[in-house]
């Protein structure tokens, strides 16, 4: 599929996926936003790896489609992203031409699977990840730990968008949080959380209104 561009075309409701591997705690904070009225953008579903993720708990409640691609052993990452991919333009159903055309977002919140440039490049500049630190410092699976270990004195959390390389797309938005001298890396990553869950939905939502611009 070539890349289409973002149009500014808000009040037209934007659509997006999620996908997650995780208890899906910024995922239930979006659908919350979407709940009270503070978030007008449509979930169109969930896609995870496998049953037992709790981020399926939440978009049961919330009457979501779910859809489960599991990992095969010793397959090639782009394989199982083109059935990933698959799995977005099954949720996104027979409209998705237009709805894609329009204003699509995959948001990746909690996916903890590196995308293949295939994936990438399919659909670049409709990727949304967040990341738990003030990117471009401590980038990679292990942040709070990085965080702790340099001695900052702040962290916090950036949304940005998804490139080949791990943790380099454009900065949308940041936050931050103080780090504390008793911290370990549970009590600084529940304090990131609460960074992650007020401010992912209201990207979102700026993204919508034309608050934020996608790169073209």
């Amino acid at each position: 599929m070539p890349y289409l561009p973002y149009l500014l075309c808000y009040p037209l409701r934007m659509n997006f996926v999620v996908l997650s591997t995780s208890r899906g705690t910024v995922f239930e904070s979006t659908l919350n936003r979407i709940s009270d009225g503070s978030l007008s953008a449509k979930c169109l579903g969930l896609i995870t790896d496998r049953a037992d993720r709790g981020c399926i708990e939440k978009a049961r409640t919330a009457n979501l489609p779910v859809k489960i691609v599991p990992i095969q052993k010793d397959e090639p990452r782009e394989d199982y992203d083109k059935r990933l991919d698959q799995a977005i333009l099954d949720l996104v159903g027979s409209q998705s031409s237009k709805l894609i055309a329009h204003s699509f977002i995959i948001a990746c919140q909690g996916w903890m699977r590196i995308l293949s440039p295939w994936f990438v490049r399919k659909w670049r500049n409709r990727i949304l990840n967040v990341h738990p630190s003030l990117l471009p410092n401590h980038k990679g699976a292990h942040a709070h730990e990085l965080v702790l270990k340099s001695g900052d004195n702040i962290s916090g959390m950036t949304v940005h968008m998804v490139e080949e390389s791990v943790d380099t797309g454009k900065i949308l938005l940041q936050k931050s949080c103080p780090v504390r001298q008793d911290d370990t890396e549970e009590t600084l990553k529940a304090r990131v959380q609460e960074l992650e869950k007020e401010w992912y939905p209201r990207v979102l939502e700026m993204i919508e209104r034309g608050e934020i611009r996608l790169p073209e």
